[in-house]
């Protein structure tokens, strides 16, 4: 895992930060488990914007990931990790033993040639296998976390994310999450060991606009120099500051909860993100 700087020949290159991709092992996916991924535009079913800024960038194949790594008790070894353009995290593509292949979320560490399997009945827990919290070790790193038994993993995916299996009580785990939040989930709930890979993700600088086309993102106008009728921090003389910082719906942008006090899920939370 490393970032390369790039020589400045161009003006785009000049604070161009790139990943390194050491651990990527192929440039050519599985073919049998791409799927076609349709660009919305942020567009609805009826053809209206719901979401702005949306549009253009690189076409793209879905890679078909195995977020419930449901298929226990057989080995599978790491054929290639490859790059994934849906994701931030690096994938890793899996050859069981009867034949079948999958693609899921690599760990940080998973080499080529390297054996994992996902169950509760002698399985180690080691880097990239999945288990479910009732038989991970207490301190163990983990991702991929599922939030309901058999929902598939819905926590900690994305590149350099890992939670902290903290405690167990009963039928319920104590997990700390990657946004600070200590959470209580089933013991029943399948988590992946390790961390996720490509965490150098974060170091990683665009360098120029375009990159941003590339990836589906338009250009963003800033509130502040709109028009009253388009934002609430719009309008006034001059170069006016525009008021408290709020979204285009006004609800307040910096410190103010908007999570429901009467939201069901609200019991298993034991401490809150922070700020």
């Amino acid at each position: 895992m490393s970032v390369r700087k790039l020589k400045p020949i161009t003006s785009a290159q000049r604070f161009r930060v790139v990943n390194g991709f050491d651990a990527i092992t192929t440039d050519k996916p599985e073919k049998s488990l791409l799927a076609p991924k349709k660009r919305t535009g942020g567009r609805n079913s009826q053809g209206k914007m719901t979401i702005r800024q949306r549009g253009g960038g690189h076409k793209r194949k879905y890679r078909i990931i195995d977020f419930k790594r449901n298929k226990t008790g057989i080995p599978a070894e790491v054929k290639s990790i490859e790059y994934d353009p849906n994701r931030t995290a690096f994938i890793a593509l899996l050859n069981y033993q009867d034949g079948e292949k999958r693609y899921i979320i690599a760990q940080n560490g998973l080499q080529v040639g390297q054996n994992v399997v996902s169950g509760s009945e002698g399985v180690a827990p080691e880097i990239g296998n999945a288990m479910p919290l009732s038989q991970i070790p207490l301190g163990t790193i983990i991702s991929c976390i599922e939030l309901r038994p058999g929902q598939g993993a819905v926590m900690a995916r994305s590149a350099g994310a890992f939670a902290q299996l903290m405690a167990r009580d009963g039928k319920f785990a104590t997990v700390k999450l990657p946004s600070g939040e200590t959470r209580m989930i089933l013991t029943e709930c399948m988590a992946t060991i390790g961390v996720i890979s490509n965490s150098d993700h974060q170091l990683t600088v665009s360098g120029k606009a375009g990159r941003s086309r590339w990836l589906g993102r338009r250009p963003r106008v800033r509130p502040v120099v709109m028009n009253p009728v388009d934002h609430p921090m719009g309008g006034g003389e001059g170069k006016s500051s525009g008021g408290h910082p709020r979204s285009r719906n006004g609800i307040p942008a910096k410190g103010y909860r908007t999570r429901s006090k009467t939201k069901a899920s609200n019991k298993y939370i034991v401490e809150r993100r922070k700020k």
